[in-house]
């Protein structure tokens, strides 16, 4: 028999305690569901969402050439909430010691690098192709993922990205807008954000050890990324020569630009929460996987929002790189889970109901138990 201790013990690959595992919630209908992972998803996609197409508006829209200083803000107005929320008791956050900031600091340099390299492709590719190209990122991710955790993908999974992958190609050589600097940049930011969320997963099992409670929440996480990052957009914003583009432009006088920007920065630490939270629940594969596919109405948006000139097999590069992936994808989920090894079926009677089946989503983790009629 397991002992306590070795009962809670965090699974690194998929980066949960064993006892989170156990806490499913019951809906009015009898169906009970492990759903932080659900939870966690739609709240990353709506934030991931919102922030691209923020950010778009702020450096097309108002033509502001300063991305760097737009991330130092976003992080610098993340801190001060957090700050503030901790300070009031309505949250709580881990101190930062050396020995935590030590241990943090090689992912938030390639967080630093995915923020800012994620603002130059903004400004020169329109939303929609900057969707497409990310499913880059998800190639990266899954085979990092095999070498790194010994992680076995079905071949659902690789039919999504081969078809996310034709999808880039196509959609580069068919892009009315195409840039070469934009694209240079989003092929730099897909190995970084593959990179951070692989590494992220890592150093979160092991700045716990070296936290005085043995644990860190997700407002400790976002403290420490947004804290640490300040440092570094300082130096960069001093190295790309901001400072006289932000001494010149008149959109610092303008209240309503503020106004954007600080909303933007409140977003920020929407993503950077639900995306801490997301990660905690799931693999990074599936990580990646969601935070591309959940983008198929915001390549639309992004062509209506903002007038991107397109051509019709351009929009259907998107379409073939985001709904097909996507119902690729998840149709292989389900299938999996009807297929494992660990599914059974019960079929007497219990309490006057039906315990219908008990499976797992295999390496994703994501348990349905207990489905009642």
């Amino acid at each position: 028999m397991k002992s306590q201790s070795e009962n809670n013990e965090i699974d690194v690959e998929n980066g949960m305690l064993e006892k989170d595992r156990e806490k499913p919630i019951r809906t009015k209908k009898g169906l009970t569901i492990h759903n932080q992972a659900l939870l966690s998803g739609l709240a990353y996609c709506l934030s991931s969402c919102s922030m691209i197409l923020v950010n778009k508006y702020v450096l097309s829209s108002y033509n502001f050439n300063a991305g760097i200083s737009l991330m130092l803000y976003q992080n610098f107005v993340a801190v001060v909430v957090v700050s503030v929320l901790s300070f009031l008791g309505i949250i709580t956050t881990e101190p930062l010691t050396w020995r935590l900031i030590k241990v943090w600091l090689p992912v938030n340099v390639i967080f630093v690098g995915m923020l800012v390299t994620s603002m130059f492709s903004l400004k020169y590719i329109n939303v929609a192709m900057v969707t497409v190209l990310k499913n880059v990122t998800n190639v990266i991710t899954a085979v990092g993922e095999m070498y790194l955790f010994s992680k076995q993908h079905d071949n659902s999974v690789w039919a999504a990205l081969f078809l996310m992958i034709i999808s880039a190609i196509s959609g580069g050589f068919t892009d009315l807008s195409f840039h070469a600097v934009g694209y240079t940049w989003q092929f730099i930011n897909c190995f970084l954000t593959a990179s951070y969320s692989l590494t992220l997963r890592r150093v979160m099992d092991t700045a716990k050890q070296v936290t005085k409670s043995g644990e860190l929440n997700e407002f400790s996480m976002v403290m420490l990324n947004n804290s640490l990052s300040l440092p570094l957009g300082i130096l960069l914003v001093f190295v790309f020569n901001e400072v006289d583009y932000l001494s010149q432009t008149p959109l610092l006088r303008l209240p309503t630009f503020w106004v954007v920007i600080t909303f933007s920065g409140f977003l920020g630490l929407a993503i950077s929460f639900t995306s801490m939270w997301f990660l905690h629940q799931t693999g990074a594969t599936t990580y990646s996987l969601v935070g591309s596919l959940n983008k198929i109405p915001l390549s639309v948006a992004g062509i209506f929002l903002f007038n991107v000139p397109t051509s019709l097999e351009n929009s259907a590069s998107i379409f073939f790189g985001k709904f097909l992936p996507a119902l690729l994808y998840f149709t292989g989920i389900i299938l999996k889970s009807f297929h494992d090894s660990k599914f059974s079926v019960m079929a007497q009677p219990h309490n006057g109901t039906y315990d219908c089946w008990q499976g797992c989503f295999s390496q994703e983790q994501k348990c349905v138990k207990d489905l009642k009629f």
